[in-house]
């Protein structure tokens, strides 16, 4: 999928395409050699199809230029004062690596092609520099380029990739939009093959995580704890082209498309992903606010690709965060693109499959197991905690699960504890026999001190618990 540069970068490229530089005073400086000017001039400023004649009739001469070998130092090494220079090759090295792939194909011959240029990326520590910046977008094309002329995983690839990875993800973290497209696309220029996403996905503080705290500002979520993802409190649809927290709807697709690229690879993600990010509920709420078609088909795509990996763990997730009842809101949106049509038929088949033999204590156990709790009716249905009270118990899991959320302060959503402390008087109540159990995973001590929590509907709900216990106690 080809993307437009992103314009600051253009816009960048272009100022100093059109910088004067002078040459023949840099050679007297011993800055450049003669025959490094020469070659230089052969190629800059003509049109495309000379320059690529020019090139593939001497290809190592340009490599060497480039890349240095033979003895010969490159013109990035022979100019490393000039600034002026390397920003004005590093732009020409990028035009020629992509317009020549004979030249890519020489440089990557050379002992170690990446070596001057990842060097750059450290250069300087202002992201507003524009060496390590062009370094980047060089290094970008070049391993691009790489990952696809050959099917085999290379040795090279695999040392710059995570260097290049590093210095990109601090672009991403940048407050600067233009910077933080830069970086996305850099990444999704490189997602090409599996080599790619499976070092992506081992840096994922570094790649992922910068990502998905873009889509919660989009989604106006916290991480890990905001009732937004879970509620769908938020409208299916909106005339800005914009997302929440400012994020525009371009830089918001490019992240979504890098996700989707690694989406490909569900089986080694999506668990992580879910459990990391909470990318199911987060998707859900998404798909929600999505004001055009392009961003809903790759929420849609990346979505089935991921629950269709991951059936036993993210279904439950996407039922829980209520995927199920929207699925036939996106019908009614007429959707006019082909591939999410059939996105959406699949997941809903899905779907339709997974909850057509669920019971209610299903349910229940889904919502337990994907960490995050909500007034679903199971709840405050006496009949259902009558009915399912030992069966919880007797899980072993569910138990365990419900002292970790207990265990966590959810300060951004209280209900959560609240709602905890509820399911947990319940089974005090239902199944007396059991308290020893839940005892001895913390959940009385923890109870008794959410009694003196700043938030009144757990107090409330806390103390019914702690009342439970009391009146077993009393009774006996």
């Amino acid at each position: 999928m080809s993307l437009a540069p992103p314009p600051y970068l253009s816009s960048l490229q272009n100022n100093i395409r059109a910088r004067p530089i002078p040459w023949d005073g840099a050679v007297r400086a011993g800055d450049l050699s003669d025959e490094q000017l020469k070659t230089i001039k052969s190629v800059d400023k003509v049109r495309k199809e000379q320059r690529k004649q020019t090139i593939e009739s001497d290809p190592a001469t340009y490599g060497t230029l480039l890349a240095g070998g033979d003895g010969s130092p490159s013109v990035l090494e022979k100019a490393q004062k000039r600034r002026d220079i390397i920003q004005y090759i590093l732009v020409l090295a990028t035009d020629l690596v992509t317009d020549v792939s004979l030249l890519a194909d020489t440089i990557l011959g050379r002992p170690d092609p990446y070596k001057q240029y990842l060097a750059l990326l450290t250069s300087s520590n202002n992201l507003d520099d524009p060496v390590p910046l062009l370094a980047a977008t060089f290094l970008t094309n070049l391993i691009a380029y790489s990952l696809t002329s050959s099917s085999k995983a290379s040795k090279r690839d695999s040392d710059a990739l995570p260097k290049l990875y590093s210095y990109l993800s601090k672009l991403v973290q940048a407050q600067d939009s233009g910077l933080q497209d830069i970086g996305v696309q850099h990444m999704s220029t490189v997602l090409r093959s599996q080599q790619a996403k499976e070092l992506f996905w081992k840096q994922k503080k570094d790649t992922t995580a910068p990502l998905f705290d873009i889509l919660r500002k989009a989604a106006g979520a916290a991480k890990d704890s905001d009732s937004t993802l879970w509620s769908g409190a938020s409208s299916i649809r909106s005339s800005d082209t914009r997302f929440g927290g400012g994020v525009g709807l371009q830089l918001m697709y490019h992240v979504l498309l890098v996700i989707w690229q690694l989406s490909f690879e569900g089986e080694m993600v999506g668990e992580g992903l879910e459990e990391d990010e909470e990318v199911v509920p987060l998707y859900v709420q998404l798909l929600r606010m999505s004001p055009k078609e392009k961003t809903t088909r790759l929420l849609l795509s990346t979505l089935h690709n991921l629950l269709s990996t991951n059936k036993s763990t993210l279904i439950p997730a996407a039922t829980t965060a209520r995927l199920p009842a929207l699925m036939s809101n996106l019908a009614g949106r007429h959707l006019a693109d082909a591939d999410a049509l059939e996105d959406l038929e699949a997941l809903d088949k899905m779907l339709d499959e997974y909850t057509r033999g669920q019971t209610t204590f299903d349910e229940y156990a889904d919502e337990v197991q994907s960490g995050h709790l909500r007034w679903t009716p199971p709840h405050r249905n006496p009949t259902f905690w009558r009915e399912n009270a030992k069966k919880i118990m007797e899980n072993k899991e569910l138990p365990k699960k419900l002292a970790e959320i207990t265990g966590k302060s959810w300060d951004t959503d209280k209900k959560v504890l609240a709602i905890a402390c509820n399911d947990i008087g319940n089974l005090v109540r239902e199944v007396p026999e059991h308290r020893a159990t839940l005892e001895r995973l913390g959940l009385k001590a923890r109870v008794m001190e959410l009694m003196t929590d700043s938030d009144e509907q757990v107090r409330w709900e806390s103390l019914k618990a702690v009342g439970e216990w009391m009146r077993y106690s009393i009774e006996r």
